[in-house]
């Protein structure tokens, strides 16, 4: 574990990518099997002990820790590991010896509710306050040490010197600690046997198109739909579903799972039925209905019944046995063409073309891209090969205008990682009624993007200077500031006091000169559901 909690030191404290990359790659090339293995699944977040939880350590500390101390020192700190720790009792340490990763991913496996607080306590006694960081990391599975899975996946293919598309073709068929992939790539080994396994490939990705235009003779127009990008995959009578991120959501979505008659790998958007805009049932519903499935294990029969999914098919990756990738978009369009007449209608249907005589009338169709409930256009070009990730000048995606509305800051908490000495999270509202008259704000959204650096100190000294009361991590703060909100859509929601649930809320502005009372109403936001 020193060794693990040695870099996961050094990743916190560089902003660097390049020095990640080189930090990542050096422990994987000196690192035996099958720390290292271990070591790479807990960077890209594929390990998973269910018995052990945020709540587990919360609990151990409470037995060791004054309550008020750990609250306050949790609070000032922002992340729950390293507060533990720092706080853990150092006379507890009953032995100095390093354990290796495998090791403590084999006795984490084995635990369940009851045996957990005990087996992991005699863990974090045999540690130094590094490895009890390393070691509550790898056990809740919260890492947020700025590495992401493809920076991780980058950071193996520069180490062994490998090409990282190759690597993504075999991860998502492999299981840690992955020594096939290691027996190939650091050995110059077989490449590992995934020929009957339905495994994910990258996805091709669009830049998105900022000033300018493309000339239609060249590029294709189609729809950008509000959905999730999926891909089916289906080898020798197996399928399975995976998202832009190559997770397995497959048991959300079970009545996709054998309706794809042939061998394919098919790349497209993730629907459910419903009303669809303009009342016409059947159609795709808005996204909040989508949600409402996502992140499920199991899936109820009224749930399959009042909203089936389907997928609305953009590309085809191979098609029995026939791989397309290499082929130009207007080749695949037209296999694709012709294999969705062999697909049940009830769960595919095809991503229309959008045909406009030129650019100019493309942006005044793009202009009704709202009432239709999507998200924009996507332009591919007619001649591109199927390339994995985001190639420039290839496709791109030319996004509606986001809708803004002015919310008033109400609630702030600290944020995560760097972040974590700083409120960064902000919750805002909008009027519920005539703020002259009384009217009270209702919270309508919860952001942490959009603002600089130097704005972010500005925000977080006047949260401290303007807070109400303390809701643990959360303070309440006086009415004084309007954000310029961006959003997406908004749509109805129970969850919600004010009854609405933004999409993608971002801050656009922040607005110093404008008097709170002038912040938008709920009605604002209310007339703006396509639900």
């Amino acid at each position: 574990m020193k060794a693990f909690a040695a870099l996961l030191d050094a990743l916190i404290y560089t902003t660097s990518r390049n020095r990640k990359l080189a930090l990542v790659a050096d422990y994987l090339r000196t690192t035996p099997d099958p720390d290292r293995g271990y070591a790479l699944a807990a960077l890209t977040g594929e390990l998973d002990f269910p018995a052990v939880k945020s709540s587990t350590i919360r609990n151990l500390m409470a037995d060791r820790v004054d309550p008020v101390l750990w609250t306050l020192s949790r609070d000032f700190v922002g992340d729950t590991a390293e507060t533990a720790s720092l706080l853990w009792p150092e006379d507890d340490i009953s032995e100095a010896s390093d354990v290796s990763v495998a090791k403590v991913v084999e006795r984490l496996s084995g635990l369940n509710r009851n045996t957990a607080p005990g087996e992991l306590a005699k863990l974090l006694d045999g540690l130094d306050s590094n490895g009890r960081f390393a070691l509550i990391k790898l056990a809740t599975g919260a890492m947020r040490i700025g590495v992401s899975a493809r920076l991780a996946k980058t950071a193996f293919a520069q180490a062994f010197d490998v090409n990282v598309e190759e690597v993504e073709e075999y991860w998502h068929a492999l299981s840690p600690p992955y020594a096939e992939l290691f027996h190939w790539a650091a050995d110059g080994g077989d490449p590992p046997n995934v020929s009957n396994v339905p495994r994910f490939r990258p996805f091709m990705l669009a830049h998105p198109l900022e000033d300018g235009t493309v000339d239609l003779a060249e590029y294709a127009a189609e729809w950008k739909w509000d959905g999730i990008r999926v891909q089916l995959v289906r080898v020798a009578g197996e399928t399975r579903l995976y998202s832009r991120s190559g997770d397995d959501i497959s048991a959300s979505f079970p009545e996709l799972l054998d309706v794809l008659p042939m061998d394919a790998v098919l790349d497209g958007e993730l629907l459910v039925r419903g009303a669809a805009q303009g009342g016409e049932e059947g159609g795709a519903a808005s996204f909040n209905a989508l949600q409402q499935r996502l992140g499920r294990k199991t899936v109820s029969k009224k749930m399959l019944k009042e909203a089936p999914a389907f997928v609305r098919l953009y590309d085809a990756l191979i098609i029995e046995g026939e791989d397309l990738r290499e082929q130009a978009w207007e080749a695949r369009r037209k296999a694709l063409e012709n294999l969705v007449p062999r697909l049940p209608d009830s769960h595919f249907d095809l991503s229309a073309l959008v045909e406009a005589r030129d650019f100019t009338h493309l942006a005044e169709i793009r202009e009704t891209a709202r009432e239709e409930a999507i998200e924009g256009l996507m332009l591919k070009r007619r001649d591109s090969a199927y390339i994995a990730g985001r190639k420039v000048g290839l496709w791109y995606k030319w996004k509606r205008d986001p809708l803004l509305v002015d919310c008033v800051l109400m609630y702030a908490q600290r944020g995560s990682g760097k972040r974590s000495s700083f409120y960064s999270d902000y919750t805002f509202g909008c009027w519920d009624g005539d703020p002259d008259n009384g009217a009270e704000l209702l919270p309508v959204g919860k952001a942490y993007s959009g603002f600089t650096d130097a704005e972010l100190k500005k925000l977080d000294k006047l949260v401290r200077q303007t807070t109400l009361n303390r809701f643990g991590p959360v303070r309440e703060v006086e009415r004084t500031l309007v954000f310029e909100v961006a959003f997406d859509s908004v749509h109805s929601s129970k969850r919600h006091k004010s009854g609405l649930a933004m999409r993608f809320p971002r801050i656009h502005r922040i607005r110093w000169d404008k008097p709170v009372h002038e912040a938008d109403r709920i009605e604002t936001l209310r007339a703006l559901i396509k639900d």
